[in-house]
């Protein structure tokens, strides 16, 4: 009997997920992963620790599967929530669960399961795993959950060939509705459980409250850059540039200076926005709500627009540097000077959109078909064909 070590939240998905694989006949070992200690900033009720260990435990023992937890709290500060702090105070938007899900989850964890004797870690991922041979090798492809508005592909777009040939990901093939259906059906203490929101581990947090852990309140000035600014928002003559010049003017972040409009209001610090940003401006008597359009850390500076339509909002493509392109299928990796046809998502639950990667010496520019609302420093670009994430990278 092989066994399988699943990573047990208190949440519905993890908890069906243990019971399919002891269905299927793995030997189960369910772990409940404590990663974070602290509650300033978190939103009362949110934290995760809250009740999730009692629910996971009373789980275990209704499915009859052991069950412990683990304390990874030191590691995921330093490779998380530390990582998550560098990268507001250089002004980018960093996603923590995809790091969660690479540097804990698939990777400590992993390394936890192996040390149990397991062949396989196990999550309540909606996503699906399939294994192929190519070249007398094998290949694990990252395939999209069959729930639609589930698809969680995105958050583990930065796991490797190795990490993903240890994993399953047992809902995979389910809606949500049937995955409730089957707790409600077992009586699962998960069953009605709301999902999880927020950092993953730490929960639903008060963003500034949470960075001014470790970043200063710095007061700044805000800054409403008209829909009309010429210089930015005028079409530009591509013919008369080389096609590498093309696409870097497509793929550049549009960067303002002081002068390009009026000062509106105030803000505590540049590092607590991120573009895209409506709530917690603090900004007033506009005929449509003020949206960020930029920030500038080093002279403490943030660029609103007003309206959702903006166009300081939309970019047609966006970077990868070179050694922040992460390849899930490295043997559909390509080389500078060719390019890929491919589907591709900047956040969560954003519908795929049709795009070209072309790849060059200093990395990839993604460009789309349609302009892109929020493209942001710091967040994960995933690319796919068909619905197989192949690689993602750190957008720049």
């Amino acid at each position: 009997m092989k066994k399988a070590v699943i990573g047990l939240s208190g949440g519905v998905d993890s908890s069906v997920a243990a019971y399919l694989l002891k269905k299927q006949g793995y030997d189960v070992h369910a772990i409940y992963m404590i990663n974070w200690h602290d509650t300033e900033g978190v939103i009362e009720g949110s934290c995760p620790g809250d009740d999730d260990i009692l629910v996971a435990q009373l789980v275990a023992r209704k499915l009859g599967i052991t069950f412990e937890t683990v304390d990874f709290s030191d590691i995921y500060a330093k490779r998380v929530v530390d990582y998550m702090f560098s990268e507001y105070e250089k002004g980018r938007t960093p996603n923590p669960d995809v790091l969660c899900n690479r540097e804990i989850k698939f990777d400590v964890f992993l390394d936890k399961a192996l040390e149990l004797n397991a062949e396989f870690v196990a999550t309540g991922h909606y996503c699906r795993k399939e294994t192929t041979r190519k070249n007398n090798k094998e290949i694990q492809r990252l395939l999209a959950g069959k729930d639609n508005n589930k698809d969680q592909s995105y958050f583990l777009c930065q796991l490797s060939q190795e990490q993903l040939s240890k994993s399953l990901f047992p809902i995979g093939e389910l809606q949500k509705s049937e995955v409730r259906a089957i707790a409600d059906r077992l009586g699962l203490a998960s069953a009605h459980k709301k999902d999880s929101q927020g950092i993953c581990f730490v929960g639903k947090v008060d963003l500034p409250t949470f960075l001014q852990q470790k970043l200063k309140v710095i007061n700044g000035n805000i800054i409403l850059i008209p829909k009309d600014y010429s210089e930015f928002f005028k079409t530009a003559n591509y013919q008369e540039l080389r096609f590498s010049e093309q696409l870097k003017l497509l793929a550049e972040p549009y960067n303002y200076s002081p002068e390009d409009g009026k000062i509106i209001g105030r803000h505590q610090g540049a590092h607590f926005y991120t573009i895209g940003q409506r709530r917690g401006l603090g900004v007033g008597g506009l005929k449509e709500p003020p949206f960020v359009l930029d920030i500038d850390v080093e002279k403490n500076i943030v660029y609103i627009g007003e309206g959702k339509q903006h166009p300081g909002l939309y970019r047609k493509g966006l970077f990868i540097k070179k050694d922040e392109i992460h390849w899930v299928r490295p043997d559909l990796e390509i080389y500078p000077g060719k390019k890929l046809k491919i589907s591709a998502r900047i956040r969560y639950r954003q519908p795929l959109q049709d795009a070209v990667l072309y790849m060059q010496q200093e990395g990839a520019y993604i460009i789309f078909q349609n302009e892109q609302r929020g493209i942001t420093s710091g967040q994960f670009a995933a690319f796919y064909i068909g619905d197989e994430l192949i690689g993602s990278g750190v957008i720049r």
